[in-house]
């Protein structure tokens, strides 16, 4: 799922076919290029771009992970929670957890960030402070026509980011979670079909993803 090849692209340029040139002229420092202005800021200073999740998911999860067994990772992971907590209280926060969770093969916390000012005030509040941790930033995207296993698959691997070293995702969650959803969809009509499962959440994605 992680092979870039494995995907196909637009064009970054589509929209832009028929613009002038762009000037070779730099800016003060002698290195950097002077870009033409438009005098209108980009709207994704305003709003995910599509396909990200501008909905009540958001666009982007925050795995914040720590090792259990490491009593000074465990302390700095409660710690962070607290902090972001309180300096960031806008932002939607899960429980800290004390074992694997979902596809995450070691505890973690998640942060969703709702918007691109969330995304670009917290991410590099992160970067300073999330100390000896690591975290995974997925994009949450919405794809019509696209199973929802091969959608949370891709924006897991493919399309995450990563701070700090990175921990090999389970993403043979989403293919199984995909399957069983399928086989439990003739069972839907009945009243109380699949009831307590507990394997996924309002919106139909793995616990935590």
């Amino acid at each position: 799922m992680s092979d870039p090849s494995s995907y196909s692209y637009p064009s970054p340029l589509a929209g832009y076919e028929n613009a002038p040139p762009l000037p070779d002229d730099r800016a003060d420092d002698g290195k950097s290029f002077l870009n033409p202005q438009t005098g209108v800021l980009s709207s994704a200073y305003e709003r995910f771009v599509e396909p990200l999740d501008n909905g009540r998911r958001g666009g982007f999860d925050v795995h914040i992970y720590y090792l259990a067994h490491n009593a000074e990772q465990a302390a700095y992971a409660a710690a962070l929670w607290e902090r972001i907590r309180r300096e960031f209280p806008e932002l939607r926060i899960y429980r800290l957890f004390d074992r694997p969770v979902g596809p995450h093969p070691v505890p973690m916390f998640e942060v969703n960030l709702l918007s691109p000012a969330q995304f670009g005030a917290f991410v590099p509040w992160l970067a300073i402070w999330r100390g000896p941790l690591s975290a995974l930033i997925h994009p949450n995207t919405v794809e019509d026509g696209v199973p929802p296993a091969e959608v949370a698959a891709r924006n897991h691997s493919q399309r995450a980011i990563w701070m700090g070293e990175r921990y090999p995702i389970d993403l043979g969650l989403f293919r199984r979670f995909g399957a069983a959803q399928a086989a439990a969809a003739p069972a839907a009509a009945v009243p109380g079909a699949g009831a307590g499962a507990g394997a996924a959440d309002q919106e139909g994605k793995p616990l935590s993803s």
